[in-house]
């Protein structure tokens, strides 16, 4: 990245057919990258895993058959696999692209959602989690984050069949300690656990906090709120109906074997006002071939990584699309009181200065700063509802005198991110640089 004290412009990087762009998801073993298809002009996303740590934690059979399930389901509630490719290092899942957003920037904006919108996403997240187990595949990290919303408002569950990735090694402590509040007595208590008990257990949470606009189980003392998740100790808000009541209890209970199972879900009186199964057509002539391919041992199908001239532009023009450069207030998700996962500003100060700032900004706020070129991670020193919070950033030179800061969460809680940017930002306001038009 850094050739004589200035910031290069990033190459673009062509894997096959794909024209790789920005990171949009970031995880602890995979990332999650925006990419063209160059012959057909048409965006997807990419989830990038470490070859290595799959063939390392002997996870290839299993994922392999996984994602080739995965990869014939045609669910309209289910995010599309369109293929694998792997390269030596590399193996590439093509993913549909969801443009709406996380169903939790919904949640976040409007605290919670009326009974009606609550439900109607219910169906449709039931619909998608019946569909999935009738094949044998299991979610395990089901939660709002994992929701998405297409441009009409229609719910997808992303890393269906791929959540095993994630959790192999141990999975109950990274299970426990990623996302504790939305996970089953049974996986915390480690008495081993049916996946089709568990994903409805958090559907439960889910169906609770889009009604409710906060978690039924919520403690900031971990061993607290494990003692209530295995009791199912929670309170109803005043605003419940008493039919939304009895069916969330029968899902919030602790005991699997009794737990109420989707069938019966299907025929109970709250769920089924207003439902409507799912209408879709499956495709039965989907080729997998390509999986096998991405996880065999074989080099005669691997793809490579090649680096290309990226097309110059205008730094006005840049700035012109962009609509996070409209900064009547730093961070967009501020203007449209939506929480962001990511947002960018610009600057006119030397990039070692913006860095500099960054730094002197983020440690006062508890956060370890680990530098790498121009690329900066942010580690908080608390451990928080969901784990330690952590930002990237990075800054890139769009011309001589202008430069863009990408900021993105990669960890932690995104409602604790929120409130970091709002004192943030305020720290960062001196470098950043306001258009005439937004003064």
């Amino acid at each position: 990245m850094m050739m004589n004290n200035k910031v290069s412009r990033r190459q673009r990087t062509r894997v096959g057919k794909y024209e790789m762009g920005k990171t949009i998801g970031e995880g602890s073993f995979a990332k999650v990258k925006l990419a063209k298809n160059v012959e057909n002009g048409n965006f997807v996303a990419i989830k990038i895993l470490d070859r290595n740590h799959v063939l390392r934690h002997h996870m290839k059979g299993q994922l392999s058959r996984e994602i080739s399930t995965m990869k014939i389901i045609n669910h309209p509630n289910v995010v599309k696999i369109y293929e694998v490719m792997a390269s030596k290092t590399k193996i590439y899942i093509v993913l549909e692209l969801v443009k709406g957003g996380e169903l939790f920037d919904k949640i976040a904006k409007n605290g919670k959602l009326k009974e009606d919108e609550a439900r109607s996403y219910f169906h449709q997240l039931i619909n998608a989690v019946d569909y999935c187990h009738s094949r044998g595949v299991y979610h395990r990290d089901l939660k709002p984050e994992n929701l998405l919303l297409d441009n009409n408002g229609v719910l997808k569950i992303t890393d269906f069949g791929l959540s095993t990735y994630s959790q192999q090694e141990d999975e109950l402590l990274r299970t426990a300690c990623g996302t504790p509040n939305y996970v089953a007595p049974e996986v915390i208590n480690d008495r081993g656990y049916v996946g089709s008990t568990s994903d409805i257990w958090s559907c439960g949470v889910i169906l609770f906090v889009l009604m409710a606009g906060y978690l039924p189980f919520d403690e900031p003392n971990q061993m607290t709120l494990f003692q209530k998740i295995s009791r199912a100790e929670f309170t109803f808000p005043p605003w419940f109906s008493a039919e939304g009541k009895k069916l969330l209890k029968a899902i919030l209970n602790p005991d699997p074997l009794t737990r109420i199972k989707i069938s019966e879900i299907l025929e109970d009186e709250w769920f089924k006002k207003g439902y409507k199964p799912a209408t879709f057509t499956e495709e039965d002539d989907v080729n997998v071939d390509d999986v096998a391919a991405a996880f065999n041992d074989s080099k005669e199908n691997l793809v490579s990584e090649t680096k290309e001239k990226p097309v110059s532009m205008n730094a006005f023009e840049l700035i012109s699309r962009s609509q996070s450069f409209n900064l009547d207030n730093m961070f967009e998700m501020e203007q449209k009181g939506v929480v962001k996962r990511e947002t960018h500003f610009a600057s006119q100060r030397p990039a070692n200065e913006i860095m500099s700032k960054i730094e002197e900004t983020a440690k006062p706020l508890g956060f370890n700063v680990h530098k790498r070129d121009y690329k900066m991670k942010l580690q908080g020193d608390k451990s928080g509802r969901k784990g330690h919070l952590s930002v990237a950033t990075e800054v890139f030179e769009v011309a001589p005198s202008l430069h863009m800061v990408e900021l993105r969460k990669t960890g932690g809680d995104t409602l604790e991110f929120h409130k970091f940017y709002k004192t943030f930002s305020s720290g960062l306001q001196d470098i950043v640089w306001h258009t005439d038009s937004v003064k």
